[in-house]
């Protein structure tokens, strides 16, 4: 027999790896992969990791009838299609999955069988626009000549499916996404089961609209597909192992950290919403001049990053929960002693994502991932009842969820969060018999909160200013306020970074130098989102602003930017600011920053103020917008930009409708007339609008 020379071992070598390969898949030697090994967290697209983008197929290797699709900006969307997944699945025996749209490829959607469905959970954001993951699914089925892989007619023929949309009727398309796409599925021959429904945010009743829309939706559902109707079992989609041999101390245990590279303190760009830079405060100080307010402003430093904005932008800042909250979250649970126990996160059925790095500790989980302080959802208080401490306490439960009008008289008044929530319905008995893959399912995913930028990039394009109220409200049945997440949080930053050793706001503590103490000196992770409220590109251009409180915040920027371009020798057209707060002399923010801008803008620029509570009667921005009726209506004839920045719910729309009312008095139009070129204007992007519920 003739010898093996060296070449030839290592040519059949190779082919016996490659046949072993094939016939096995590689599972005798693959690596788990960790999603969290770099920047991008949640962006191990399908055709990135070798996944397959037809979501047919996915559905079939994965043993699944039912997909459920989101569109989601800040999260809600997908929440709620996990919902819907957990739901479909203890109530019906659906074989659920949910899906970023961005994964999947949109041209095999009618080879989707009959006995499949398919559900659309669509967030509409800005104006009427669809959410980042969702713009190309938007534009796919909403486009011209859009066709499919196999032909049919009609196109869609085999589709069932369901919608539900989240929007906010304070903006003028509200709800236009899941309206359009709903439009569209329609007119390409797909069959909806049920009513297309409609959450509304700008009226604050998004969770009641979900929850009266899908118990009828379900109904159709089960009818249309044959299922019945069981007793609801939990099953859970995670399995929490608790970790022998690990500390919090061990290296390869997540405290917080975001992904592998922060871990390992190898963080770098680019620096995205899966992937924070970890920014240094320059500079923060207090801008309100009253004892029971507070009102932050802050200066980013983001020159170590490659991180670049536009005046107008947003800035994302992540927060962290209060450790008194942490606390008393994992003492109604019963694991305030064990916080620190290293547990590792698995999911138990293929389709599933964990939603942060483990191994990691119970207290990091709800410090820095869960939404605890949010208010209870009537939906999760309905899933608990069966982990009641007491058959008194799974008694008040099943009412609470079940009874829309009992629940909103027991929660609504004091923003009861799920601990203190938990610890009223039971008298401050534990619950510990609520597994805590429940809470890590049934929980928001803790989300970073955007910031309207108060800087120009043209002045200061290395640092960003934020302008924050700190939220901190008294309400009915509690001895202590209500206080938002994130502005607190900053202001334990603020505390700390002038002086303070050891910041506590109102009794509140933070973990303020991070995981591991890794943001050394004061620092907090943010990300840049970009935003289409922009400036004219010709400086000559009149603008209008309306922006009272933080509202102005934009506005800082906008006319940093015109004070700037005149320096530089611009010529600058005419800028009216109409600023409201409650007094001069205790909330007018950057009132010597404009004085500033005056001298440099000179006549061009009007600053209009509205003071509510001065004088015997309240004046707003509105009022003030009225009695400028007449210039406002000569520079909006001047091709003038109109802005509008701050509360959605009163201000902004109010403001709306007096643009309405002034542009047809003064040309001497019907109402609807002035209504109509208002609504024009929003359509050229002449209107533009940053506003917040």
């Amino acid at each position: 027999m003739a010898q093996l020379d060296t070449l030839d071992v290592v040519v059949l070598s190779l082919i016996l790896l490659g046949t072993v390969a094939y016939f096995t898949k590689g599972k005798y030697w693959a690596v788990e992969k960790d999603p969290y090994a770099n920047g991008f967290a949640g962006a191990n697209g399908a055709d990135k990791d070798g996944k397959t983008r037809n979501i047919v197929e996915k559905m079939e290797e994965s043993g699944k009838n039912c997909v459920i699709f989101f569109g989601s900006q800040t999260g809600t969307a997908e929440d709620y299609a996990a919902r819907l997944a957990k739901e479909g699945k203890s109530r019906f025996g659906l074989e659920t999955m949910i899906a970023d749209l961005e994964e999947y490829d949109y041209d095999e959607l009618d080879t989707v069988p009959d006995d499949k469905l398919v559900m659309f959970v669509l967030a509409t954001y800005g104006e009427g626009e669809p959410t980042d993951n969702a713009v190309d699914f938007f534009e796919f089925i909403t486009g011209d000549g859009v066709s499919f892989s196999q032909g049919n007619d009609p196109p869609l023929g085999n589709l069932n499916y369901v919608a539900f949309g989240l929007g906010n009727n304070t903006y003028e398309h509200y709800n236009s996404v899941v309206r359009d796409v709903n439009k569209a599925l329609q007119n390409l021959g797909a069959n909806r089961i049920g009513e297309a429904g409609e959450g509304d945010d700008g009226a604050g009743t998004m969770e009641e609209d979900f929850l009266a829309w899908k118990e009828p939706m379900w109904a159709a559902v089960a009818e249309k597909m044959g299922l019945e109707e069981r007793e609801a079992v939990y099953e859970p989609i995670f399995e929490i192992v608790e970790r022998e041999g690990l500390t919090r101390d061990s290296p390869e245990v997540y405290l917080g950290e975001p992904n592998k590279m922060h871990l390992e303190g190898t963080a770098k760009g680019p620096f995205s919403a899966n992937n924070p830079y970890i920014a240094p405060i320059a500079e923060s100080r207090e801008i309100f001049n009253v004892k029971d307010r507070n009102c932050l402003h802050m200066e980013i430093d983001i020159s170590g990053s490659n991180l670049s904005y536009q005046t107008g932008d947003h800035i994302a800042i992540w927060p962290t929960n209060s450790g008194d909250e942490v606390d008393r979250f994992l003492d109604i649970v019963g694991l305030k002693e064990k916080k620190d126990t290293v547990v590792s996160v698995k999911a138990l059925e293929p389709t599933a994502k964990v939603p942060f790095p483990t191994p990691t500790t119970y207290d990091a989980i709800v410090r820095y991932h869960l939404e605890i302080c949010a208010p209870v959802s009537r939906q999760f208080v309905a899933s608990l009842a069966a982990f009641a401490p007491s058959e008194a306490a799974k008694a008040e439960m099943t009412k609470l969820g079940g009874d829309k009008d009992y629940f909103h008289s027991k929660t609504a008044p004091s923003y009861l969060n799920i601990s203190r929530f938990l610890d009223s319905v039971s008298g401050g008995e534990k619950w510990t018999n609520i597994p805590f893959s429940a809470m890590v399912e049934g929980l928001n995913k803790l989300q970073p909160r955007y910031y309207s930028i108060s800087s120009s990039s043209l002045v200061q394009p290395q640092k960003i200013s934020i302008t924050a109220v700190v939220e901190n409200q008294k309400v009915t049945g509690r001895t202590d306020p209500f206080r938002g997440v994130t502005t607190n949080y900053l202001f334990a930053l603020k505390q700390k970074q002038n002086g303070d050793p050891n910041p506590e706001v109102y009794g509140q503590t933070y973990e303020i130098m991070g995981p591991r103490n890794k943001y050394d000196g004061i620092h907090v992770p943010v990300h840049v989102r970009h935003s289409n409220f922009k400036l004219p590109s010709d400086p000559k251009r009149p603008v209008i602003m309306v922006g009272p409180g933080t509202g102005v915040a934009p506005f800082r920027g906008f006319l940093q930017e015109r004070a700037k371009q005149a320096a530089d020798g611009a010529e600058v057209g005419r800028t009216l600011l109409f600023y409201g707060c409650r007094k001069s002399t205790e909330d007018f923010v950057y009132q010597s920053e404009f004085e500033e801008y005056k001298k440099a803008l000179g006549d061009s620029f009007e600053l209009i103020t509205a003071f509510s509570r001065e004088g015997d009667r309240k004046v707003y921005v509105q009022h003030r917008l009225k009695e400028w009726a007449k210039e406002v209506n000569e520079l909006l004839e001047k091709k003038a930009y109109f802005y509008v920045c701050g509360d959605a719910a009163n201000m902004a729309r109010e403001v709306n409708a007096f643009l309405g009312q002034i542009i047809a008095e003064q040309r001497g139009l019907p109402e609807a007339k002035g209504e109509e070129i208002v609504k024009n204007m929003r359509a050229s992007n002449q209107y533009q609008e940053d506003v917040w519920s």
